[in-house]
């Protein structure tokens, strides 16, 4: 057992670097400040981070089948480790973008490998689920401790730059400790070439039910990084709190909290109950963003959103998978490749939010993505469609 925590922990530990992800509310507010973005500008953030999904999901799998899953990780921390120190070197908004830039092939690329590699860790598969649980908290928590990590820049070096570099010792820590751990890994033979697979999981998008799956994917990762967007915006506009950015972190820590009560209760109840259950709870509460004001009332609502849109995108994952499960790697990695909605649906809050002149314009794009989920859970994802 001794043995089998020593591999496991640092892989376990690699899932904090995965969470980097997740810090670009954060950054991007801060961004929005010191360079004096427009709305549009600032939602090239999250698009500079979340477009390489759609270019490097599929070849990661590919290549990962080439060069091994511990290897396609480190590749990943590398990069963002690169990433992370170039504001210790010059830090202007280009470099910025270049951060962003690095932290979102890094991203993309350990988002499709880690899982795999600590199921070789786990070895067992009947612990797999609970090991996957630790790293989403583990993830989550890296999230969430953006703005704390940013605050304590500011009042110990003067400069939130210097979150990059904390975070980069980080994933240095962990490209080392991985480095240096055996594990021994399942062998995967493929002889399908990249344009091969990519052909093959476009072909699903033919059933039109992969394709309303992949759509949902689409949207809910457009609904979470839009929060992680809006957030810190709208308490600036609605409140006097002096650091918005606490919004991300309350985010992501009702969305962690989110996601545990909704293993159990998924456990208890039917996928498609939970989820309608859910999409109206995030309807009401994100219909109430349009009109409440004050510090309190607002984290409170994004809170909410958090909580209950934390197991949609694991819902509609399996309802894919379930579908054609003889399809299963194809179907994973178009879903992963639909985590690029993230980069388009932040592009188009931006932009709408500077032609309305506030962060209502960010919640109109928010809602429709809402308004899709709600199509998928009552009407699309029914049944099962050929």
């Amino acid at each position: 057992m001794s043995n089998k925590k020593s591999v496991i922990i640092p892989v376990l530990f690699a899932f904090i670097v995965m969470g980097f992800g997740d810090i670009v509310g954060v950054i991007t507010g801060y961004a929005k400040e010191q360079f004096a973005l427009s709305n549009t500008v600032a939602s090239l953030v999250p698009m500079a981070i979340f477009v390489w999904f759609l270019f490097l999901s599929v070849p990661t799998a590919v290549l990962m089948n080439k060069i091994g899953r511990k290897k396609m990780v480190n590749i990943s921390i590398v990069l963002t480790f690169l990433g992370l120190i170039i504001p210790l070197i010059h830090f202007n908004l280009a470099t910025f973008f270049i951060v962003c830039i690095l932290l979102g092939i890094g991203n993309s690329i350990i988002q499709v490998a880690l899982n795999p590699l600590l199921q070789d860790a786990a070895g067992a598969k009947g612990s797999l689920s609970s090991y996957i649980s630790a790293g989403q908290v583990l993830k989550a928590l890296s999230g969430a401790s953006a703005a704390f990590m940013a605050q304590a820049c500011i009042n110990m070096a003067g400069s939130w730059k210097y979150m990059f570099p904390a975070y980069a010792l980080i994933a240095l820590i962990a490209f080392i400790w991985l480095r240096f751990t055996a594990i021994e890994e399942t062998p995967v033979e493929s002889d399908k070439s990249i344009a091969q697979t990519f052909v093959d999981a476009f072909k699903l998008l033919g059933n039109r039910y992969i394709l309303y799956c992949f759509l949902g994917i689409f949207f809910v990762v457009g609904l979470d990084v839009g929060m992680n967007y809006v957030s810190p915006g709208l308490l600036a506009e609605r409140s006097d709190m002096a650091d918005p950015s606490f919004g991300c972190t309350v985010y992501l820590i009702c969305k962690m909290i989110g996601a545990f009560v909704g293993a159990f209760l998924l456990s208890k109840m039917a996928d498609r109950t939970f989820f309608k259950i859910a999409i109206i709870i995030v309807a009401c509460a994100l219909a109430g963003l349009f009109f409440v004001r004050g510090q309190w009332p607002v984290l409170a609502l994004i809170g909410v959103i958090g909580f209950f849109s934390a197991s949609v995108f694991s819902i509609i994952i399996s309802l894919g998978i379930n579908n054609l499960p003889e399809k299963a790697n194809e179907i994973s990695g178009l879903m992963i490749m639909g985590i690029v909605g993230g980069a388009i649906v932040s592009l188009l809050m931006g932009i709408t939010a500077d032609s309305m002149g506030s962060q209502l314009g960010s919640l109109v794009i928010i809602a429709v993505c809402v308004a899709y989920l709600a199509l998928c859970a009552f009407v699309l994802l029914r049944e099962k469609k050929a």
